[in-house]
């Protein structure tokens, strides 16, 4: 039984062309392919449009306040240490509100896989800068620029000994498929950050609706291209 519950029986919120429905699409595929137990799967999400992404699987979710996605992951697995834990969550949750629980919450290394959709920015609250958001980027809340380097998870993980790390994102289908699978079958902490700009945001920055230019945008984006698979 597939892990996703039909389009007929819950109809996604996402804007046309999101990478959301690449990212529902890859993880309840890769979990499938594992022999993912829905009797023994949480999703666990928090707030934004990411986390609406949790009410589409076919098993047990559950919402948390925003920024507290890993803490309540973490209290799941310590009193059930059997059950199959899953974050899919966005950057403003797990690394802008919820940053002190990721940095706490890799260095405890439960066996909890996170997949982090970063658009860099607020993005279902209209834009606003996010500790993600690169230098120099135009937002919302800093038309002329952002003028901080953005945090980046794979520098906090590389204090810990144990872990493991992929940045990807929703174009480079196989490339996010490995790295999907490899975090699943990680024994331990793993983390994977999903660069996927928001489209409805950039539909803003460049005035146009028109998908082809959209995409022009995206593939243009050289922080996109960067991949890797690392751990300790």
């Amino acid at each position: 039984m597939s892990l996703q519950k039909p389009m007929n029986e819950k109809k996604r919120i996402f804007c046309p062309g999101c990478g959301l429905f690449t990212i529902e699409k890859i993880i309840a595929e890769e979990m499938e392919k594992i022999g993912g137990d829905k009797n023994n799967t949480v999703i666990v999400s928090g707030i934004g449009c990411t986390a609406r992404i949790s009410e589409y699987f076919n098993l047990d979710t559950i919402h948390t306040t925003h920024g507290r996605t890993i803490p309540t992951a973490e209290g799941i697995k310590i009193a059930n240490p059997d059950i199959n834990v899953v974050i899919i969550s966005g950057d403003g949750d797990l690394l802008s509100i919820g940053g002190n629980h990721f940095v706490h919450g890799s260095r405890r290394n439960l066996n909890i896989k996170i997949f982090c959709n970063n658009n860099r920015l607020y993005a279902m609250t209209g834009g606003q800068s996010a500790a993600t958001t690169p230098k120099g980027m135009k937002t919302k809340t800093h038309p002329q620029g952002y003028e901080m380097e953005p945090l980046d998870p794979k520098g906090i993980l590389k204090n810990n000994k144990n872990y493991f790390f992929s940045r990807t994102n929703t174009l480079d289908i196989e490339h996010f498929r490995n790295a999907t699978k490899q975090s699943l079958e990680w024994e331990g902490f793993s983390f994977v950050e999903i660069i996927s700009p928001c489209l409805a945001d950039i539909e803003r920055k460049l005035k146009t609706d028109n998908m082809k230019e959209l995409m022009e945008y995206f593939k243009k984006d050289k922080e996109n291209y960067i991949y890797e698979i690392s751990h300790s």
